[in-house]
């Protein structure tokens, strides 16, 4: 089955590389146009390395061999002006808006609860939650104007779902995403536009390879890439230690396409069953 998404425009924050990338490249070899934003700069206390503009650029590059078009700029999600300022550009030159995939998120440094700063929480709560509302709230009246419909995701996580010791920050932000696309999905489904949250487990990009992580699960310090991968299968119910990016692109293809056309407010776990340990 090929052209799933053929003529829409897609909007996908953190498209720089990773499940961003891996969205973007998914959705435009089914047909989609791209809108693509990454802050592509450091952000304070994430553990993982910050994204660049090569990154953007290179996935510009492959959406582009693949045959579609794209507009790819630097926004940071908690900016609102910037991103509804982007998403409005993207929107000219691609005619039309149809489908959003909030994807932009931080995991940040795992630390326990009683001794997060007031900055750190701040932080983590103003990208992987107030980002994802900037998101949507930019993206809405486009999606009213085009007259068609249309289809939100909201990458939330395994952690949106259940908790996990010395991540509140990054626990609170993804439940609250829940209780956001079930909003919106009330909110808009007169105008046929669909909400849906997608939940992964560990995916094997570099948010999870790196050595705060790797010490976090395996629950000791200078943990290797081997001991965090051992320790992490014994989280998944599957005999794997992650997913990878492709497996959450294609059930973020599946929410944005006609084959989800009655599916809104619901959850979709890709976790290779560690919600059920």
């Amino acid at each position: 089955m090929t052209g799933r998404v053929e003529g829409k425009v897609a909007f996908i924050t953190g498209a720089a590389r990773g499940q961003g990338r891996s969205h973007a490249l998914r959705l435009a070899q089914e047909g989609a146009d791209i809108i693509a934003v990454d802050i592509c700069e450091p952000v304070p206390y994430e553990v993982s390395s910050a994204t660049t503009p090569d990154d953007l650029a290179e996935t510009a590059r492959q959406v582009e061999k693949l045959g579609r078009r794209i507009v790819a700029q630097t926004a940071d999600v908690r900016d609102y002006d910037a991103l509804r300022s982007a998403l409005e550009q993207g929107v000219a030159e691609l005619g039309a808006l149809d489908i959003v995939s909030a994807n932009a998120g931080v995991v940040g440094t795992p630390t326990a609860t009683d001794v997060l700063t007031e900055d750190e929480w701040r932080t983590m709560i103003d990208i992987n939650l107030t980002g994802v509302w900037h998101t949507v709230k930019a993206a809405i009246p486009h999606l009213k104007a085009g007259g068609n419909g249309g289809s939100i995701i909201l990458t939330s996580s395994v952690a949106g779902i259940r908790g996990y010791a010395n991540m509140a920050h990054y626990v609170s932000a993804k439940h609250a995403v829940v209780g956001l696309t079930r909003t919106l999905a009330i909110e808009l489904a007169p105008e046929s536009i669909r909400v849906n949250s997608v939940h992964p487990t560990q995916v094997d990009t570099d948010m999870i390879h790196n050595q705060p992580i790797y010490d976090l699960f395996a629950g000791k310090p200078g943990a290797t890439g081997e001991e965090f991968a051992e320790a992490s299968s014994r989280l998944q119910l599957l005999p794997v230690p992650w997913v990878e990016s492709i497996d959450i692109s294609n059930a973020v293809l599946f929410l944005a396409s006609d084959e989800a056309r009655f599916i809104t407010g619901t959850a979709l776990v890709v976790d290779a069953g560690s919600s059920l340990l």
